[in-house]
């Protein structure tokens, strides 16, 4: 049985018995100490990992001695500078025994669940717009005019249709010109109804948009 373990930093496979020399810990020599982030545990034919640790598994230790490392050189030079410096480096250590790998109760540390971000509102689909007419097929009415009615709202023929004739008056008031407007709901009514052929009937008969 082994374990993968993090102790003061580093992560060792260790097993019972084991010797395992670490960064130095404050512990006192012959003291025991337990690490608990155990990131792998093998028994026999199980292995269980962490995500990241086990919750439940440690590993028990007992501190034999604090030491130092094996001397370390480091030597820096630089050429044509007449720069040289060489200093020796001794990491303090701890030596460890491994007493026991407890995995009872041992089980996945599983995540937290997160919180569900909130969707962002749907944005709604934007309206259709009804295609624009060209309202100058109403007799009387010029680019002028049409420019005026679609910028007060008034695009299409079943618009004007539906507009009241004194309505259009009050609306096209400020266009330079006598302007009848007593026939162009009835013109766009039938503009609208596709009934072009009737339409250039009457308009045949009206002169500006007013009966002749």
């Amino acid at each position: 049985m082994y374990a993968i373990v993090e102790i003061a930093g580093q992560q060792f496979k260790v097993a019972k018995d084991q010797k395992v020399y670490v960064h130095r810990l404050q512990n006192e020599e012959g003291s025991k100490v337990t690490f608990d982030n155990v990131l792998l545990l093998e028994d026999g034919s199980n292995i269980t990992i962490g995500a990241p640790a086990i919750d439940g598994a440690t590993v028990e230790a007992k501190v034999i001695k604090h030491l130092k490392g094996d001397k370390v050189i480091v030597f820096k030079k630089k050429r044509r500078k007449g720069y040289k410096v060489k200093n020796g480096h001794r990491q303090y250590l701890t030596e460890l025994v491994i007493e026991s790998i407890v995995s009872s109760g041992a089980k996945k540390a599983t995540k937290k669940a997160e919180p569900k971000k909130e969707e962002a509102p749907k944005k709604a689909a934007p309206k259709k717009v009804a295609k624009a007419d060209d309202l100058k097929k109403v007799e009387g009415i010029g680019p002028k005019i049409a420019e005026t009615l679609v910028a007060a709202g008034i695009s299409t023929f079943a618009e004007l249709a539906k507009t009241d004739a004194a309505k259009i008056s009050e609306i096209i008031s400020d266009v330079r010109g006598n302007h009848v407007t007593d026939t162009w709901p009835a013109q766009a009514k039938l503009a609208a109804e596709g009934k072009w052929d009737e339409l250039k009937k009457w308009q045949d008969e009206l002169d500006g948009g007013k009966p002749a």
